[in-house]
């Protein structure tokens, strides 16, 4: 994260009695928040291009460090979706203002910063509402976008499955829809003639109602992909496999852990949403037990409603496993807001009562006292570092302790020429004791029911 200090518009830094009035009387700046890119990709209309942006954010809450760490994490959500940051500001108030979100003076204050800068784009730190964003343009004469849409933008970049995309198009309609406003003769009634005198038509709802149409096809083939994944997840189930997940923070290092255990050879980038798509692999314990193992979306804080309600399906992942393994960026400078911000996004899919193991990674690059603290607050977890391979065994050793074991207990002889039948109870389930006689092996031990059922038959 960029060192980031205040600077104040009066000049030298206010002392402890001035500064809350200081900090209110003019919009603070957040420095050391500025990017040099020189890869700006090309996006349709109606889809967001950054290029040369000012961020903006409010201080309502929390102290000033929390208030640098989020719009750090903004300037890396803009330069994730290709931007580059000029500035960072921010104003301290009550809340947010409902008309402009920093207030109409402010707002001349902003305007004249994006003249200076020679910015295209204001990002903002929050939500914005259509009115709010309308009068915000209206005065800085720039293109205005809010947290928000900057991340259903990145979403719609790093998209490649087919699914995917009808995920991150159904969440950016949800948003757009009600923020649709016209340009110009955007405005004007379509063309008449007979038939079409009367009020009309204007431009705006037809819009609208095109929008309408798409996310009612987009819902319904989600609905049909998640169908398929359904099926997939039923099958693993079928298999009495367990199923682990990896989930987390974003950029926490999911994708470079899934890899480490198990040679996916899933996309590693040091970016935001790098990886959308999940992706299952089988992998083995040391003893032999096998289990299923799927890497998923990140997460973020204040994560947009309208992801979660369009990735519900994939999220599912999530809420039907055995065991999370919730993986936490060790080097990141509020780790303990990560793993709250995670669980939210739990709550929301009714996966909080699953078992989880905090992976805390990045222990090559984390101060050691933050190490120390996260396993004190922490108790079921494990330091690794997916780079280096640091604590990997440890962390395999740990998965094994922690995976489900099947419930049916049974007690057999095994003849010696069905070698196979043992081989597949260790890999399957729990071995509890072993015997060698003249006639076979007598096993006890726990296994699936449809291994159970064959057992049975000897």
């Amino acid at each position: 994260m960029a060192n980031i200090e205040p600077t104040f518009s009066s000049g030298s830094a206010p002392n402890d009695g001035e500064l809350d009035l200081e900090a209110r009387q003019g919009l603070r700046r957040v420095a050391g928040l500025g990017t040099e890119l020189q890869d700006v990709s090309e996006v349709e209309y109606r889809q967001l291009r950054l290029e040369r942006v000012v961020l903006i954010g409010v201080w309502a809450e929390g102290t000033f460090e929390s208030v640098q760490r989020s719009m750090a994490e903004l300037a890396q959500l803009a330069e994730t979706a290709g931007s580059e940051v000029l500035d960072a500001l921010v104003q301290r108030r009550d809340r947010p203002d409902p008309a402009t979100y920093i207030g109409s003076g402010k707002l001349q204050e902003l305007r004249e910063i994006v003249a200076s800068t020679g910015a295209d784009t204001v990002v903002c730190n929050g939500e914005l509402s259509p009115s709010q964003l309308s009068k915000m343009e209206a005065v800085v004469k720039v293109k205005v976008i809010d947290r928000t849409w900057l991340i259903l933008d990145i979403f719609a970049q790093h998209a490649r499955s087919r699914e995917g995309k009808a995920q991150v198009s159904l969440a950016q309609m949800q948003y757009m829809l009600p923020r649709l406003r016209g340009w110009g003769d955007a405005l004007s009634r379509q063309s008449g003639g007979i038939g079409t005198r009367g009020p009309g038509e204007t431009k705006l709802e037809s819009d609208r109602q095109r929008i309408g149409k798409t996310m009612a096809k987009l819902r319904r083939e989600i609905k049909q992909m998640s169908v398929a994944r359904a099926t997939q997840r039923a099958a693993r189930k079928r298999s009495q496999l367990p199923a682990v997940v990896i989930t987390g923070y974003t950029n926490a290092g999911k994708s470079s852990l899934l890899n480490k255990l198990t040679s996916a050879g899933v996309l590693v980038e040091n970016a935001l949403f790098a990886t959308l798509d999940p992706t299952t692999r089988q992998a083995r314990t040391p003893s032999g037990r096998e289990f299923t193992i799927s890497d998923t979306v990140g997460f973020v804080r204040d994560l947009p409603h309208q992801l979660v309600e369009a990735f519900r399906s994939t999220l599912e992942e999530v809420s039907d496993s055995d065991l999370i393994v919730h993986v936490v960026d060790g080097s990141d400078a509020d780790p303990e807001g990560q793993i709250t911000a995670v669980r939210q996004v739990f709550g929301e899919i009714d996966a909080l009562g699953i078992p989880e193991l905090i992976v805390i990674n990045k222990a090559d690059a984390a101060d050691p006292l933050v190490l120390k603290r996260l396993q004190l607050r922490e108790p079921n977890s494990v330091v690794v570092s997916a780079t280096t391979g640091f604590g990997i065994d440890d962390l395999v050793n740990l998965l094994e302790k922690q995976l489900p074991f099947p419930q049916v207990d049974v007690k057999v002889m095994v003849p010696y020429e069905r070698g196979e039948l043992i081989a597949r109870m260790y890999r399957e389930g729990q071995v509890l004791s072993r015997t060698e006689t003249q006639e076979g092996t007598i096993l006890i031990a726990k296994v699936p029911i449809a291994l159970a059922n064959i057992l049975a038959d000897l």
